[in-house]
């Protein structure tokens, strides 16, 4: 059943859509967004064909999205959205935190685990409207397309890390370290994802547990047991299977800065 709510003061202009196939967290997610004075129309929908009757009969600004649904789930359902002429905004709310990479490879604005806390939800309303007020300049598009973030927790909050700020990736069983200028953060994704997702945009796989931004290279250097590369004072190993191939990316990305 699709819910409709009328217009919550004059201070709300956010149109709102709710998807979830759970209706206790359903309602519990619609009883925190009801309350923000910033939504002023609320929608509700318990699967993706719901969710879609409403898109199809009004304009809404955000879609706050439950991940593992029947039928067409969450993140299918997102990538559907991002083919309207104007797409909301996106935001997850799951149980799980295996998504977040994928989530934000389709350009969601954020992700929230649930349990879902007002403040939480206050946070993501807060980063929706930031977004909408960027200026939607083809340039300023093309550079969030160019360095897209990465959700990332921290004491219980959700931060997002710009893939511009990782130095490089280390692998830890199924999940990977990023490794910044001021710390590291462990996320839920394979260092293989990440070559692949990650290779236009500079990094490299040196090692089966390592994975490096190019341009960031500060030495590669020969030691007794093989070679490794600086970058921050952090010395890593080059597997031998990967040496040759790095050295020729070298050579490459220093003759293309010698011509520029």
């Amino acid at each position: 059943m699709i819910e409709r709510t009328a217009e919550v003061g004059t201070a709300g202009f956010l149109r709102v859509l709710a998807v979830d196939d759970e209706p206790p967290a359903l309602d519990e997610l619609a009883y925190h967004l009801r309350a923000d004075p910033r939504v002023a129309r609320l929608h509700t929908a318990g699967d993706a064909t719901e969710a879609l009757r409403v898109l199809r009969d009004g304009d809404v600004d955000v879609v706050f999205l439950d991940i593992r649904m029947p039928g067409l789930d969450g993140m299918e359902l997102a990538r559907v959205l991002r083919r309207f002429a104007r797409p909301p905004a996106i935001v997850f709310v799951t149980a799980y935190d295996d998504g977040a990479v994928d989530a934000f490879d389709l350009g969601a604005t954020d992700y929230v685990r649930k349990p879902v806390r007002a403040e939480r939800l206050a946070e993501s309303l807060r980063r929706v409207i930031g977004a909408r007020v960027v200026p939607s300049h083809p340039a300023a598009l093309a550079r969030a397309e160019e360095d897209p973030t990465i959700p990332i927790e921290l004491a219980g909050t959700t931060r997002m890390l710009p893939r511009s700020a990782v130095r490089w990736v280390e692998a830890q069983g199924d999940y990977a370290r990023l490794h910044t200028a001021d710390g590291s953060h462990l996320v839920r994704v394979s260092l293989a994802t990440l070559a692949e997702r990650w290779a236009d945009a500079g990094f490299v796989r040196i090692h089966r547990s390592y994975l490096v931004q190019l341009k960031l290279i500060a030495e590669l250097r020969l030691v007794n047991s093989g070679y490794v590369v600086v970058i921050d004072s952090a010395e890593l190993p080059v597997s031998r299977r990967h040496t040759r191939e790095l050295k020729d990316k070298l050579v490459r990305a220093a003759k293309q800065d010698w011509n520029r």
